[in-house]
């Protein structure tokens, strides 16, 4: 039987689902680091973030897509 954890302390119901999670997270950060993708830099990557967000506030607005 698993604890159950408080609220405050985690977002997890209990230290099961919480190993589960972290198990999960930490395999798929390895599997990041093991990719042999090509890299984004950080700057190309956040220039997207903002033309996408600046898509959506348009359409949001009811403004024409640019």
């Amino acid at each position: 039987m698993s604890t159950h954890l408080s609220p405050i302390v985690s977002e997890f119901d209990t230290e099961e689902q919480a190993a589960s999670h972290d198990r999960w997270f930490r395999a798929k950060v390895q599997e990041a680091m093991n990719s042999t993708k090509p890299r984004l830099a950080h700057d190309d990557a956040m220039a997207k973030v903002r033309t996408e967000l600046e898509k959506r506030r348009n359409a949001r607005a009811g403004r024409p897509l640019v």
